[in-house]
């Protein structure tokens, strides 16, 4: 009798650059899942390093054709680990999803002697995966979006559709190195966007002032003041203003940008990091007030990402948003955030796999459905 589900692991590793996050998950054609076992691989020091300098637009083309095939070798590595943790035989194992590593995201047009385009880069080689792990790799979900016009993120909403349904009106708001929010309403087609940076400029912040990679639950943000005129200054990006689609990264929010607005910053270093942490929610609840709510009213906000466990930056969200939303976190619903966005590119993966169309072009503004993902054999023939 054949199987009605796929076994698969998906894997992701995001605009923060700490690793990779991996997921072993069986999932049916009605994309109902079990995960089965979970695991991370930390990003070795100096790889890291060299990441956000390709990034922040700082490595020359050598850096980043090397970290092609290191970073490749470290998703099959942590692969390799996951499918060791399991007890599963990789005979078993129908794919692997892979979003890789964005290091250069650019959505918006440009003109090159004539020729308008836009680009993205995620690195992770999908051969290299394939052949270090023995597993059909499926890889680069980005570009066959962003051919047909759309803005190649945000991806994960297709998975948020899927988990949580329309039933109510939802906002799935994601706080990693970028704020990302997907709606999911009865009233309306599921869209989303980015709502600007999530948690990329608290830990810039937190590495100039403190020599700490980011703010352990708000403690810092929680001594200082929000210094209101900064705060003021700082929304004055003209992205927030943007509407939507719209999605965005270190291109924008990089080293200099941090270092620009630190120009006119308030003195005292716990005051920064309260007022970076407060522009953080207020960019969300902003983005809800001027592009959600004329659409639907949304009943909940189900927070992920590692600004899901920053306490001080959730009190600013409770006080920007109106006292009629609730705001939960995915571990209400039994789904470890931490592996979220993992389980959505597994779940791309089998769209790639059955060859079944898996954008939404409200969510990135393509001008059509199309079939994202490109697929690296592995060698064995069985």
């Amino acid at each position: 009798m054949e199987k009605t589900f796929k076994t698969a692991i998906g894997m992701m590793s995001g605009t923060s650059m700490d690793g990779i996050d991996a997921v072993l998950v069986q999932i049916d054609e009605n994309f109902k899942f079990e995960i089965l076992k979970t695991h991370s691989l930390d990003y070795p020091a100096k790889i890291k390093k060299l990441l956000l300098k390709a990034a922040n637009n700082n490595a020359c083309t050598k850096d980043i054709c090397f970290l092609d095939f290191a970073v490749g070798k470290l998703f099959a590595q942590c692969a390799n680990e996951l499918v060791k943790k399991s007890g599963l035989n990789k005979a078993n194992i129908d794919y692997i999803a892979a979003h890789g590593q964005t290091i250069f995201h650019m959505p918006q047009e440009i003109e090159i002697d004539g020729v308008k385009t836009a680009g993205t880069l995620q690195i992770g080689n999908i051969s290299v995966i394939a052949h270090e792990t023995e597993i059909e790799t499926i890889g680069d979900f980005r570009s066959k979006d962003m051919a047909a016009g759309g803005q190649g993120a945000p991806l994960v909403p297709f998975a948020d559709e899927m988990i949580f349904g329309k039933a109510i009106a939802r906002a799935i708001q994601n706080i990693g190195g970028i704020g990302n929010v997907t709606v999911l309403s009865p009233d309306c087609e599921t869209f989303a966007f980015d709502t600007g940076a999530g948690n990329m400029l608290i830990d810039r912040f937190m590495q100039k002032l403190f020599n700490k990679p980011y703010d352990k639950d708000g403690e810092t943000a929680a001594k200082g003041k929000v210094d209101e005129k900064w705060l003021e200054s700082l929304l004055k990006e003209p992205y927030y203003s943007m509407p939507p689609p719209k999605s965005t990264g270190r291109e924008l929010f990089n080293n200099d940008y941090a270092q620009n607005i630190f120009k006119t910053a308030p003195d005292n270093k716990y005051d920064v990091i309260a007022t970076i942490t407060a522009l953080t929610a207020k960019t969300i609840a902003d983005a809800y007030k001027n592009f959600v709510l004329p659409k639907t009213n949304i009943q909940e906000v189900v927070l992920g990402g590692g600004g899901a466990y920053n306490k001080t930056l959730i009190k600013f969200l409770k006080e920007y948003l109106s006292s009629n939303i609730k705001i939960k976190t995915h571990s209400d619903y039994g789904i470890n955030d931490k592996f979220k966005e993992a389980l959505a590119f597994a779940m791309l993966g089998l769209c790639t796999v059955n060859k079944n169309f898996n954008n939404i072009p409200a969510c990135t503004g393509a001008k059509k459905r199309v079939i994202m993902g490109i697929t690296a054999c592995k060698d064995s023939l069985e």
